[in-house]
């Protein structure tokens, strides 16, 4: 924790966090803003509103397996500073974009037709500032923190992300749609300030020529991280994690509408609790670990996960309430019998989920040469998004046919079990191999 808190006075790491932080809020806002006025307002199908739903996720990850080769080479090979403030620059283009979408969707021009087109091409392309992005918040921490500060910057990251995630969601669920325009066009103004004061991170190795063939530099990339035994386990482990949480995110809001008959901003609640609980467990596994970058904790915990997974889907069973008008409220929503409960578990999910993600996120940028890291980082985002795609889309398409949300959650259990005998796998090869290298 002492690290930690030194780490938010120094400018080798307070910028970077603060940019990755506003870049994981406007993602958020402008996307739950999309998503929530898409279901709540424009459709009244539960089949229609989960396939947007799974639409909006696939769109946003799909750069990740598109051109994530390209970004981890561009941050190995470029002063990593230089491509944030290009990226942060792009991002006030893009949301200008978005906005005008949520505009003509507000006042109900061509909703259909240009609106809602406008505002998925200004997602899509959030996923490539993004994907652009990902390799260099990570990737940048071994060459700006001392080897024991990386876990703790490690945890700010990931935790500083699901805050803002939080916060995106909180003001996607109840800023009213104007507001929002306003607002995402304002925070792409003030991240491209912020992260002028990130400090230089200058290339680290002698290649220059950048393969921006899509094919051929992926396959190259899945290569380098297959080849290192500690390097794929963590990339597969956190890539299941990352399918469990696609497939939890499509069905949430649905979810909150279908299931448990609520409106918009218990939906907003919902994920709130989850991005919440990510963050605590993301900054508690660095308190458990006391800076050392280990596994031992991450079967377990997602063990757990998947214990709670079950007993979420066991309260979704047994919700069986009639609302006193079209939807529950937030207030009517908590004063049902299951409520806290059922928002408590879902709170604990997420715990056991930052526990076991955080380590190997660091095991990524400390396994490897500091020359690699970002192509370390962008192997895990490309394999990592291609497992949420796949997630996503059998979510979409499992509530396009009809199949029960509540049903749709045992999908998880599996990719947990997986995870976790990786990650076992992970820990017994690092006892082997002993400490990340010098």
């Amino acid at each position: 924790m002492t690290t930690s808190t030194n780490l938010m006075r120094q400018r080798r790491f307070l910028p970077l966090f603060l940019t990755q932080l506003l870049n994981a809020l406007n993602d958020n806002l402008y996307k739950n803003a999309m998503v929530l006025f898409v279901v709540y307002q424009v459709y009244d199908s539960p089949e229609m509103e989960t396939l947007i739903s799974g639409v909006a996720t696939a769109l946003f990850v799909l750069p990740f397996v598109l051109f994530s080769a390209t970004s981890g080479q561009l941050a190995d090979m470029r002063d990593k500073t230089r491509i944030i403030r290009w990226i942060k620059f792009a991002e006030i283009i893009i949301m200008s974009v978005g906005a005008t979408g949520l505009l003509l969707a507000a006042r109900g021009i061509s909703v259909e037709g240009l609106a809602i087109p406008l505002m998925f091409v200004a997602l899509f392309a959030m996923g490539v500032h993004s994907t652009f992005f990902g390799p260099i918040k990570y990737a940048i921490l071994p060459q700006h923190l001392h080897k024991d500060e990386v876990l703790a910057g490690t945890g700010l990251v990931e935790a500083g992300t699901y805050v803002a995630i939080l916060v995106g969601m909180i003001l996607g669920g109840v800023m009213p749609i104007m507001a929002s325009i306003v607002v995402v066009i304002a925070i792409a103004l003030v991240g491209y300030i912020v992260c002028r004061w990130v400090p230089p991170a200058p290339p680290e190795t002698t290649e220059t020529k950048v393969d921006w063939n899509p094919l051929r530099a992926s396959k190259s990339l899945i290569l380098f991280s297959m080849g290192n035994l500690e390097l794929r386990y963590s990339v597969l482990a956190i890539s299941y994690f990352w399918a469990i949480a696609a497939i939890l995110s499509v069905q949430f809001i649905p979810l909150a509408k279908n299931v448990l008959l609520a409106d918009k901003q218990v939906a907003a609640v919902m994920l709130v609790a989850f991005s919440a609980g990510i963050a605590i467990g993301s900054v508690s596994i660095n308190a458990l670990l006391k800076g050392d970058i280990s596994a031992r904790y991450s079967a377990p915990s997602v063990i757990a996960l998947g214990g709670l997974l079950i007993t979420f889907y066991l309260l979704c069973r047994m919700w069986d309430l009639t609302p006193q008008g079209e939807l529950f409220t937030v207030t009517e929503f908590l004063s049902q019998p299951l409520a806290l409960v059922l928002t408590a578990n879902l709170l604990l999910i997420a715990i056991a989920g930052g526990m076991f993600v955080v380590p190997l996120y660091a095991f990524l940028t400390t396994r490897v040469e500091k020359s690699e890291a970002s192509r370390s980082v962008a192997a895990n985002n490309f394999i990592s998004s291609v497992f949420m795609v796949v997630g996503a889309g059998v979510a979409g398409v499992l509530g396009y046919f009809g199949i029960p949300l509540e049903e749709q959650l045992l999908l998880s259990l599996f990719l947990c079990v997986l995870s976790a005998q990786l990650a076992r796998k992970l820990h017994a090869l690092e006892a082997l191999r002993g400490p990340e290298l010098p």
